[in-house]
This record gives structure tokens, C-alpha cells and sequence, in this order.
């Protein structure tokens, strides 16, 4: 068999594992396949019988690859995407899907891409690797450029924010998360009925002004308005995941991982007694999010 035929067959095997590294670590389907491209390009220049473990040494490659597009954003001072609020937009290259970009963030958890978006690029890269795909520290060590015990600390340091601090007991968090799951699940059917029911009903909600339509009111008073109205989201709460919004289960609606809105809850008597609606980028920043399980 052809040689170049036969490595290209080798990198195909491979391609999956590569591609589902990048993403977790660049959060955008486009930038991960690029990353793999590069791969390829070094691969294809490269001694392919001097590599013992083709599928370890592309791992190694793409992660070093999506670490320096990471340091570059960091560098430019970029504006992180995920804090721009702006209305969901195809942000795929030429060739991508916007819809095979959508069911691979909801595979990932929309809530877990936005955290991972506020870890330094040598966290995200450790956590990935470590605690994603059980690459051993020894092997993340010289891709992050530090020991393999300062790696493993990246990858802790990583892993607490992704999990969350909080001093709110478990039993509070799981009844909060009930409730939230149980409106969400509410607005996603458009059942107006089962909104009502988990509102309290005399709730109040604040809208801020970036969340808010032209010409809205920025209060709404009322289970019944809130749940009229709130109907009108029902498309956009299929992107919508629980998540621990400074402590307390809130709700983050992030398409392709970029976050937009967040809803935060106050309950009473088992009941969402008030609501607040955030979109305002610095507001967004302020927040601190953790990936929380439903």
C-alpha cells in the first residue's frame, strides 16, 4: 500500500478523538477542525516511523496546537465569544453544519463549555486531557510545559471551578434544581399550566436592559403574565441547560457554548418567587458559573 495512502488511513482512525479533544478545548467546531488540519500538515511532514503511538502523538499534537490558539486569544485580549450577546448566528466555517455544532455543544454541555471558557488556556488544556479523555500527567506535562505534578494542580485548580464552590447545603441546591428543571422542562413544552405551577403567583421578574426587547417592560408581575409571555421562548429554551450561577441552580441559555442569557431564581415556599434575566456582558462576567448536572 502506498505510504502516504496508508498514514492517511491511520489519521482517519484517529480524526474522532482528535476533533472531540479540540472542541472541548476551543469551544467552536470550526477552530477544532482546523486544529486537526494542522495535525494532518505536521503529521504528513514528519518521520511517521519515528512515532511509536500515532494516536498519543496526534493527541499531543492537536492539544499543542488548540494551547496556542488559546494563548493567542489571551494575548489579543479578545473579547471571549462567549460573553458577546448578540442573536444566535451560524459561527461555522465554510463546510461546518450549524446544526452538527449545536448537538455537539448540547453532547457536551452548554453549561461545562462556558466554564471551560473561563479557565486559563494551560487549565483548559489540563482538564480536558486529564479529566475528559484520562491522558496521564506524565504525557500533559511537556504539552503545558510544566511538571507533571505542577499539571496535575492545573487540572485540579481546573476542576474545582468547573464543579463549583458553594456553601449552599446539597438539599437546597437539589430542591432549587427540581424547581428549575421543572420550569424548564414547562417552557420547552410551551405548557403555560406547568409554568403556573412552579411560580409563585405573585412572582416578580427583572429583565436587564440587554435581555429586554425594544419597547418591553424590564418588570413583570404575575405568574400568569410571566408564563404568557414566557411561552414566546420555547425554541430557545431547546439550548437551554441548568447550571450553579453563583451558588444556587440557575438556568444559562448557550448556544454552541457562547453565553447569552442567564436566569437566576429566588424561591419561596417550593415556588420561584422571583427571577432575574441577565445579558448584559458585564453582568455575564460577574456571574460565577459551574456545570451542574440535571
Amino acid at each position: 500500500m502506498d505510504k502516504h495512502k496508508w498514514l492517511a488511513e491511520r489519521f482517519e482512525e484517529n480524526r474522532g478523538r482528535m476533533r472531540a479533544v479540540a472542541y472541548r478545548m476551543l469551544g467552536s467546531l470550526n477552530e477544532a477542525d482546523d486544529a486537526v488540519q494542522e495535525a494532518w500538515i505536521r503529521l504528513s511532514r514528519s518521520d511517521e516511523e519515528s512515532i511509536e503511538n500515532l494516536g498519543g502523538w496526534l493527541t499531543t499534537v492537536v492539544s499543542r496546537v488548540c494551547l496556542d490558539i488559546l494563548r493567542s486569544r489571551r494575548s489579543r485580549r479578545e473579547e471571549p465569544i462567549d460573553e458577546q450577546v448578540v442573536e444566535p448566528v451560524a459561527s461555522s466555517g465554510p463546510g461546518i453544519d450549524p446544526e452538527q455544532e449545536a448537538l455537539l455543544a448540547d453532547s457536551v454541555g452548554l453549561a461545562l463549555l462556558v466554564v471551560l471558557g473561563r479557565l486559563s488556556p494551560a487549565e483548559r488544556v489540563a482538564f480536558v486531557l486529564h479529566d475528559m479523555f484520562a491522558v496521564p500527567f506524565e504525557e500533559i506535562a511537556p504539552i503545558v510545559g510544566r511538571t507533571p505534578s505542577a499539571a496535575r494542580q492545573l487540572a485540579s485548580r481546573a476542576r474545582r471551578r468547573v464543579q463549583g464552590a458553594t456553601t449552599v447545603p446539597d438539599a437546597n441546591i437539589a430542591e432549587q434544581l427540581e424547581v428549575a428543571n421543572a420550569f424548564l422542562a414547562a417552557l420547552r413544552a410551551g405548557d403555560i399550566e406547568g409554568l403556573i405551577s412552579v411560580l409563585d403567583p405573585d412572582v416578580v421578574v427583572h429583565v436587564d436592559e440587554a435581555a429586554a426587547r425594544p419597547g418591553a417592560p424590564r418588570e413583570i408581575r404575575g405568574a400568569q403574565t410571566w408564563a404568557r409571555g414566557a411561552v414566546a421562548f420555547a425554541a430557545m429554551a431547546q439550548h437551554v441547560q441548568p447550571a450553579l450561577v453563583n451558588g444556587s441552580a440557575g438556568l444559562v441559555w448557550a448556544p454552541h457554548g457562547r453565553l447569552m442569557r442567564v436566569v437566576t431564581f429566588t424561591l419561596k415556599g417550593g415556588r420561584i418567587a422571583q427571577a432575574e434575566i441577565m445579558a448584559d456582558p458585564a453582568r455575564l462576567r460577574e456571574l460565577s458559573i459551574a456545570a451542574l448536572a440535571s
